[in-house]
């Protein structure tokens, strides 16, 4: 049950949480971007540079996730396709995408789009937070908690 990252746009905080899970919990551990990012020497961590394009690395996390991973994504697109494909997704301010929630997701996503499209929403997300890094530490812990022992 490796663990993939999509890790274009994954804050450092969380990179280095995932980074120290993989190791303590000797977890394979891939970080998929389409520009170089520096992690940590370990067995565990991988890293795989994808060519720039629209969803490059999505389709690369597609490719190479099976059932039972775990998908650390800020892309509701690509965590709805995981959930479809039997994967744990979560965001990196810990917020789990569910079969339950998914599609509200989508829908929220595809509202706000629209939105901005039309010029009546500027603003983006909150800054990430101190709460933010807590909050996925914890949820990671639960999930490796969970699964390390199947």
């Amino acid at each position: 049950m490796p663990i993939w990252v999509d890790a274009d746009a994954c804050p450092v905080p969380i990179r280095e949480i995932l980074c120290r899970a993989a190791t303590r919990w000797q977890i394979q551990t891939t970080f998929i971007a389409n520009h170089a990012i520096s992690l940590p020497p370990s067995p565990f961590i991988k890293r795989r540079q994808v060519a720039h394009g629209f969803d490059v690395a999505d389709n690369e996390i597609m490719d190479q996730m099976t059932k039972g991973d775990l998908v650390i994504t800020q892309d509701i697109p690509l965590a709805a396709e995981a959930i479809e494909k039997g994967a744990d997704v979560f965001n990196p301010r810990g917020q789990a995408f569910t079969p339950d929630n998914i599609r509200q997701r989508l829908a929220m996503r595809n509202f706000m789009e629209e939105m901005r499209n039309a010029g009546q929403v500027t603003g983006g997300p909150a800054p990430f937070s101190q709460g933010d890094r807590k909050e996925f530490a914890d949820q990671l812990d639960r999930w490796l908690q969970r699964n390390a022992r199947k």
